[in-house]
C-alpha cells in the first residue's frame, strides 16, 4: 500500500511538472517558429529521405525546401548559405534531369563510386572556396565567416556528388550535417537545427542503403 502511494504520487507530481512547465514551454516554443521555417522543415525531411530511398522525387521537393531557406538564411546574416541555397536551387534542377536520364536498360541512374580524382578536386576546391569566401564575407556583418564558407564548401561538393549519384555523398553530408546544427542552435534558428539533426541518421542510412544497391549493381558483372 505504502508502494502504491508513493508511485501515485510520484506520477501526480511528473503530470504536474508536465501540464505547468514541459507543455507551456512547448507551445510557446512552437509560436516562435515561422511558417516558412515549418514548411522548410517539412520538406527538407521529405526530400533527403526520398534521396536516401533513391528516389527521383527528392528533386521537386528539394527545390521547394531551398526556396524557402534563401530567405531564412538571409534573414540570420547567413550570407554564405543564402549563397548555397542559390546554388542548391539549380543543382536540384540538374539533378533531377541527371537522375531521369538512366541507361535504357535500368530503371535508375547507377550508383557510382569517388573516384581519387574527384577526391583531390573536391579537397582543393573546399579550401579555396573557404579561404576566398570567408576573406570576403569577414567584411560584411556575415555571422562565422570562415565557418559558415566552410560549411558551404563542404555542401557544395556533397550536393555535387549527390546529383551525380556518388556514393560518398552520404558521409561528406553526416560530416557537415553534425557542424550545421551547432551553428544554427547558436543562431535561434531551433527548428532548422532539429532539421539537420535529422539529417544525421537519414544520411547515414542513406549511405548503407546506397551502399547496397551498389553492390547489387555489381552482381551481373561478377556472375
Amino acid at each position: 500500500m505504502v508502494v502504491a502511494w508513493r508511485q501515485t504520487g510520484a506520477l501526480q507530481t511528473l503530470y504536474i511538472f508536465v501540464t505547468m512547465h514541459i507543455i507551456p514551454a512547448l507551445q510557446d516554443w512552437w509560436h516562435q517558429q515561422t511558417w516558412y521555417e515549418i514548411i522548410g522543415f517539412i520538406t527538407g525531411i521529405l526530400c533527403v529521405a526520398l534521396a536516401a530511398f533513391n528516389n527521383i522525387w527528392n528533386w521537386p521537393i528539394a527545390i521547394i525546401s531551398v526556396g524557402f531557406y534563401i530567405y531564412i538564411y538571409y534573414q540570420k546574416h547567413l550570407f554564405a548559405d543564402t549563397g548555397l541555397q542559390v546554388y542548391f536551387l539549380l543543382m536540384n534542377v540538374y539533378g533531377w534531369y541527371y537522375w531521369s536520364k538512366a541507361p535504357a536498360t535500368e530503371e535508375k541512374a547507377p550508383i557510382m563510386r569517388i573516384t581519387e580524382r574527384e577526391t583531390i578536386y573536391s579537397i582543393i576546391a573546399t579550401i579555396v572556396f573557404t579561404v576566398f569566401l570567408g576573406s570576403v564575407l569577414k567584411y560584411t556583418s556575415a555571422s562565422f565567416p570562415y565557418l559558415d564558407s566552410f560549411c558551404a564548401a563542404v555542401s557544395l561538393v556533397a550536393q555535387v556528388l549527390l546529383a551525380r549519384k556518388v556514393l560518398e555523398n552520404w558521409l561528406i553530408w553526416t560530416f557537415v550535417d553534425i557542424i550545421y546544427v551547432g551553428i544554427l542552435i547558436f543562431k535561434h534558428l531551433d527548428l532548422t537545427a532539429i532539421l539537420y539533426g535529422i539529417y544525421v541518421p537519414l544520411a547515414i542510412w542513406g549511405y548503407f542503403d546506397w551502399r547496397k544497391d551498389y553492390r547489387k549493381q555489381l552482381l551481373p558483372t561478377q556472375s
